[in-house]
């Protein structure tokens, strides 16, 4: 590992590294992405050959109002990708003091921090009461943490009496809609949504900025033209107008997650997750991890909590029985000689 590096999940040559002899194909349970994606519609040859058109951004940013209830008085850009998103703003916003409430995604105070901020990481909200902008994960990444409706209102109030900024990264917020902010969004709030982890669909590089449309627009000026592909355009459209598969994605991962649950239970404690990951805490973590390693199956741990683990959910039978026999013949290490 390289100093400083943040560790992220879906490095499946860092894996191959770690336990070069494990059995293939890995099973990645690293990453929070939905193992069993949208379903690819056929695509017309055209949007291989030509720039996406405005036509193609319109139907999308219309299936993207609709999916996430933004107010019309609010703005929307599409990137190719919330990172990109993440990395833009810090450069386009007076920031001030920015309290992040962690542990969370690391890319956020990272980003911050490389502009120049003062980056505060804070355990909870009433730490952020000095702090111009506000950033924060609802659900969190990694333990699930959510934060109210009536909360966020409040903070997004203060950060816009001090002239600042609150940033609400619902990346996982799809299968909850009742956690998000929208559709009251209130002044001075900046909501990120990414569609690759519900969908499935990672690689295909699409998220959205929600928020003051000053804001969004500097987003997109700053993309420059064609930033998102057109096969992410149309892709993306036709997902997010397919509230059907949502609703039963939804109700099959929930129903996932509490088998993952049930599986990880005699080794630690479910400490939180989301539908589509699950964070178990155990002193045996790493001795968990390396164990699944050698059996081809790739975990996420945490530079700042080497007590946790999480866990994504397996996609297929085949996978899901390599993890059941894998957890049953793990031993935990016994204690040291006297």
């Amino acid at each position: 590992m390289v100093e400083g590096e943040i560790w992220h999940g879906g490095d499946l040559a860092m894996a191959q590294a770690l336990f070069p002899d494990a059995p293939a194909p890995w099973v990645d349970l690293s990453t929070g992405i939905n193992p069993i994606p949208y379903p690819l519609p056929l695509l017309p040859a055209a949007l291989w050959q030509r720039l996406p058109g405005t036509t193609e951004e319109a139907a999308l940013l219309a299936a993207a109002r609709a999916a996430y209830r933004v107010p019309e008085s609010a703005g929307i850009v599409a990137a190719p990708g919330t990172q990109i998103l993440i990395d833009l703003l810090p450069r386009l916003v007076a920031a001030g003091p920015v309290a992040v409430l962690g542990p969370t995604y690391a890319e956020h105070a990272q980003a911050w921090a490389k502009a120049g901020a003062d980056v505060r990481p804070v355990a909870d909200l009433g730490g952020a009461s000095e702090a111009r902008t506000v950033v924060l994960v609802n659900p969190n990444n990694p333990d699930g943490r959510v934060v109210s409706r009536q909360r966020l209102m409040t903070v997004a109030a203060q950060c816009a009496a001090r002239g600042g900024l609150l940033v609400v990264d619902e990346a996982f917020a799809d299968f909850t809609r009742e956690v998000s902010i929208l559709p009251e969004l209130p002044p001075a709030t900046l909501v990120l949504r990414s569609f690759g982890k519900t969908y499935g669909l990672a690689g295909l590089r699409l998220g959205f900025a929600i928020g003051d449309p000053v804001l969004t627009e500097a987003l997109r000026a700053a993309m420059g033209p064609w930033a998102v592909a057109g096969p992410a355009l149309h892709v993306g459209a036709r997902a997010l107008a397919a509230s059907s598969w949502l609703a039963q994605a939804g109700a099959a991962r929930a129903a996932d997650a509490a088998r993952l649950d049930a599986l990880l239970a005699p080794h630690g404690r479910i400490v939180g997750g989301t539908a589509l990951f699950r964070l178990l805490e155990t002193g045996n973590a790493p001795a968990l991890f390396a164990h699944l390693g050698r059996h081809g199956l790739y975990v996420r741990r945490f530079q700042n909590d080497a007590r946790r683990l999480r866990f994504g959910l397996p996609g297929q039978a085949s996978e899901w029985t390599r993890l059941e026999a894998a957890l049953v013949g793990f031993a935990p290490p016994g204690p040291g000689p006297a």
